[in-house]
């Protein structure tokens, strides 16, 4: 955490949210079973680009990165807000975000963007029934049961992990987009490569990774890179500014053990852990 209550992702590795891999398997499906292709978007970091490819290499047609300074410190709101300025650049029927993250938990994004992007929502999705023509049929879950809801396209549906089984990485995929990168990369893979350039060569190696980037997108391996600029958005709702969520307090909590007690690897030793656990009320 920094000391302004907000996380360090950059301290941080990058990690597929487990049910956004839900949701991309689902749009899968869907553009398997009635055509269409499917866009991944992601706002964050630079080193996202990875879990973007992750999804090109699962079948993901499209790639997008939302990243730009001005986005640090967005809450959901924000965040709901800087995704529905992306979204409305992309032509989509359906949009399928996982119900939460697990860093925040807070399942809010998803039902924000839809408010913001002015359509129907479906939450908690765990089985798509029906698509036919503009109309869609999901049953989502309600915790004690389920219900089918019937919506008009366009809609937004956040998914849950019992929906599916997200498919692997397939081999072709990854060979052939394990070098897609985005423009960002490119530059700063040259400079890396020329730590000690000149003010011409810099230059000169923008000039490089301009031609490079032009060579990836027409061999479809550009991850496209959007800032707010390209978005424009109303700043008084991005990053810090538009986030009314404020860190009140930090606590780290150590849990510190006061009494360890080995336990023989054994079935007896096992048997009499077990048992003591028992008479402690601590199981059973």
């Amino acid at each position: 955490m920094n000391d302004d209550g907000t996380v360090n992702r950059g301290a941080l590795p990058a990690i597929f949210n487990p049910e956004d891999l839900n949701a991309l398997e689902l749009a899968l499906q869907i553009t398997e079973n009635f055509g269409g292709n499917v866009s991944v978007l992601t706002m964050g970091p630079p080193a996202a680009s990875q879990i973007l490819r992750e999804a090109l290499y699962r079948g993901a047609d499209y790639a997008i990165l939302i990243s730009d300074r001005r986005c640090a410190a967005s809450d959901t709101l924000a965040t709901s807000y800087i995704l529905s300025c992306a979204v409305k650049k992309l032509d989509y029927d359906i949009v399928l975000c996982g119900r939460q993250a697990i860093d925040g938990d807070t399942a809010q994004v998803g039902p924000q963007l839809a408010e913001k992007l002015g359509i129907t929502q479906i939450t908690y999705v765990e089985k798509l029934t029906e698509l036919k023509d503009t109309t869609i049929i999901a049953r989502r879950n309600t915790g004690r049961g389920w219900q089918e809801v019937k919506a008009k396209l366009p809609v937004l549906l956040t998914v849950i992990g019992e929906a599916n089984e997200p498919r692997p990485t397939a081999a072709k995929k990854l060979m052939k987009y394990k070098n897609a990168r985005t423009q960002l990369e490119v530059a700063e893979a040259l400079a890396g490569q020329n730590p000690q350039a000149s003010e011409t060569e810099v230059k000169k190696l923008a000039a490089l990774a301009e031609d490079r980037c032009r060579d990836l997108e027409e061999k479809g391996l550009l991850i496209k890179l959007w800032g707010l600029d390209y978005l424009e958005p109303d700043f008084n709702w991005c990053g810090r500014d538009g986030s009314p969520t404020k860190v009140h307090r930090i606590q780290s909590i150590v849990l510190e053990t006061k009494e360890t007690k080995d336990v023989a690897p054994t079935s007896d030793g096992v048997a009499t852990m077990i048992h003591e656990l028992i008479e402690e009320h601590t199981i059973g």
